[in-house]
């Protein structure tokens, strides 16, 4: 078996073909809407109603859309790999859930939950929420938010996610713009840990010069490829 600790990391690129917008590329999500009001704790304190109108909106369009090729491929990856694969994705959709992927970590939470200021409870939600919705654990009204990191926030299970870095003989960043910390400087803690650190991105990201290798094109060819190389090599072993 070439490697043993497989970790992943996907961005926005991986679900772009899907139709779900990117953050920073042209036309993205902050090309249209100011980030100060809509992802950041002192946005929603000012404007709440405004922020629930934001995620509710984007909580229909992912229900409308699916997951492609590059979510199967991970899928399958995590599924048939003899090794260890753990998957951290910086998107806060479901597609990789829905494309069957299991071991999951979520660094910048999840769109379809909600979380209560009053009681710290998580729920999942699929609808629209305001600020006269009730907290479905503990009844308190005005107190939800969406369960996601917001600007100035720390990301979620960043400890479990340096563990395994640290451990990894293979890291891949998957549809990333290298731009955002602290996930941008994943792959130079990997390659310091000894992991071959592969890109797979539309094109050259922030940190492109950090990995060993690279492949690219749209998500949906080049990691399909990629995993179909992986898991040949594993049988050959």
């Amino acid at each position: 078996m070439p490697y043993e600790r497989i970790v992943i990391l996907t961005g926005a690129g991986i679900s772009a073909e899907s139709g779900i917008p990117t953050f920073r590329d042209k036309g993205g999500l902050w090309s249209k809407y100011d980030l100060e009001e809509v992802a950041t704790p002192e946005g929603f304190s000012r404007q709440p109603d405004l922020v629930h109108e934001f995620y509710n909106a984007r909580r229909k369009d992912l229900l409308r859309v699916k997951p492609n090729a590059a979510h199967y491929a991970l899928a399958r990856l995590e599924r048939e790999y003899p090794g260890e694969v753990l998957l951290v994705t910086q998107n806060v959709d479901d597609l990789h859930e829905r494309a069957g992927s299991r071991r999951l970590l979520h660094m910048h939470g999840e769109l379809l939950k909600i979380r209560c200021e009053a009681c710290q409870g998580v729920f999942p939600e699929r609808g629209a929420v305001s600020t006269k919705t009730p907290c479905p654990g503990c009844g308190v009204v005005g107190r939800l938010r969406p369960h996601v990191v917001w600007f100035g926030e720390m990301p979620f299970h960043l400890e479990e996610i340096y563990q395994a870095l640290g451990r990894c003989d293979l890291f891949l960043a998957i549809g990333t713009s290298g731009t955002v910390y602290p996930a941008a400087g994943f792959v130079e803690i990997a390659r310091r840990a000894g992991a071959w650190c592969v890109e797979l991105n539309l094109e050259p990201s922030a940190v492109t010069e950090l990995f060993h290798e690279h492949h690219f094109g749209p998500a949906s060819e080049v990691v399909p490829a990629y995993v179909e190389r992986l898991l040949k090599k594993a049988r050959s072993c």
